[in-house]
């Protein structure tokens, strides 16, 4: 990231970067306080271009209204008070030295990334800031998902500010559903069909939330295999309940609600050649992911299934994790949590911060299985599939926290929009 920032520097000037950085954190701090006129605001700035960017954020508070003030790190006091909002911009990426940051009683604005905290390995050196939100500028940084440091920043919010990123690692932002592939009038209901092989007399919600999702967000028609015959009227209308895979489907979802012991079952079943396929829950067992070894194969763990696949805690360092098991099994790993990590065989990484805590809930992770086979049976490839359906998901929590009522709000952020 330093390098991509020095280029932009050489040519668009610093003076024009700085100012633009400047004029988004105080955008951001205008977000945050709801007005500037008259607000309170202390701006910890050190020696550095992080500070140069404080620096030109409390010239247009102080245009906008705010009483700003910037306060030299060397000269902070060991607390401030007094003020409706702290700035941030000490030292950003450009920390190499232990900070220990005053006590605050406001909400906080990090400028990139709170100071004190390592930018490539998100370790803390010495005691840095909890951000309110931190404003990442160009691009996310490991630290900002990554690592002991990920809890102190906060909410994330991405100033691009023109800087060119190699696209290989990148957050997902609602602006990127603009690429889900749109519904077309002249579909026919083959076009963009999902199977879905989940459930069992014990588990029938699953089966009927992966069903929900894939239908909020577009399967044009959804078949549901179940391992054992589900009671009474679980899955909507149009579903179809058969006994049998059709191999005329786009894209197989696999593995809600089955049990743990479903893989002699599904050896017994016919599978469409090369159909992708998402593996989920029970799925998630690596003599399973071998039925599939000749199929692009997405897998969306949580926390406690990824560790059953590797045979390894987590730890803190979750992106390489990721990466790795990514790698090793030829698929695209989707990992589940607050900050979920999509990472690709080739390494590439995406990372959603849309998500609500309260996706952390019974069911979630089913409909979002559906959400991704679905949109696999539009032809995003499965990094991107599992992408958008992350990002999709993850907005949908928001306003709507039930696994009931996420296939709701998925069709209404799937549906074009108005004419106007």
């Amino acid at each position: 990231m330093r390098e991509c920032d020095q280029r932009t520097l050489k040519v668009v000037g610093p003076d024009s970067l700085l100012r633009a950085a400047g004029f988004a954190v105080a955008l951001e701090a205008h977000d945050l306080l709801g007005s500037l006129y008259g607000r309170r605001v202390a701006l910890l700035c050190g020696p550095g271009l992080n500070g140069r960017d404080g620096r030109f954020a409390a010239h247009e508070l102080i245009r906008r209204g705010a009483r700003a003030t910037v306060i030299e790190v060397r000269e902070a006091p060991p607390r401030l008070t007094g003020v409706d909002l702290v700035i941030d911009a000490a030292f950003g990426i450009g920390c190499s030295r232990e900070y220990l940051a005053p006590a605050v009683d406001a909400p906080v604005l990090a400028v990139d990334l709170p100071s004190g905290v390592d930018a490539d390995t998100g370790e803390l050196r010495g005691q840095p800031l909890h951000a309110s939100r931190t404003l990442a500028l160009g691009a996310l940084k490991w630290a900002h998902v990554d690592g002991p440091a990920a809890p102190y920043c906060g909410e994330i919010r991405l100033a691009r500010l023109g800087i060119h990123v190699p696209d290989t690692h990148g957050l997902l932002e609602s602006s990127d559903l603009a690429r889900v592939a749109p519904r077309s009038p002249s579909d026919h209901k083959w076009r963009h069909a999902v199977q879905i092989v989940a459930g069992s007399s014990a588990m029938p919600g699953a089966a009927l939330l992966a069903c929900q999702g894939a239908l909020a967000a577009g399967a044009s028609l959804v078949r549901l295999t179940p391992r054992t015959s589900l009671e009474g009227p679980v899955t909507p209308a149009e579903v179809i309940v058969s006994t049998e895979v059709d191999t005329r489907v786009q894209s197989l979802v696999v593995g809600p609600g089955l049990g743990p012991h479903a893989r002699g079952w599904l050896e017994t079943l016919t599978w469409p050649a090369d159909a992708p396929v998402v593996l989920d829950a029970d799925a998630l067992r690596r003599r399973t992911i071998e039925i599939f070894r000749s199929h692009p194969v997405v897998l969306t763990p949580h926390e406690g299934e990824f560790t059953r696949l590797t045979k390894r805690p987590l730890g803190a360092q979750r992106i390489p994790a990721v990466q790795a098991l990514a790698r090793e099994l030829n698929v695209v790993v989707l990992l589940k949590g607050p900050r979920t990590i999509i990472a690709s065989p080739e390494g590439h990484v995406r990372v959603v911060v849309d998500s609500s805590p309260t996706l952390a809930t019974a069911g979630s992770g089913d409909t979002l299985s559906g959400i991704i086979g679905a949109l696999l049976a539009y032809g995003h490839t499965p990094f991107e599939a599992a992408s958008l359906g992350a990002e999709l998901h993850g907005l949908s929590g928001r306003t709507w926290p039930l696994a009931s009522d996420l296939a709701h709000a998925v069709h209404l952020l799937r549906l074009p929009p108005p004419h106007s």
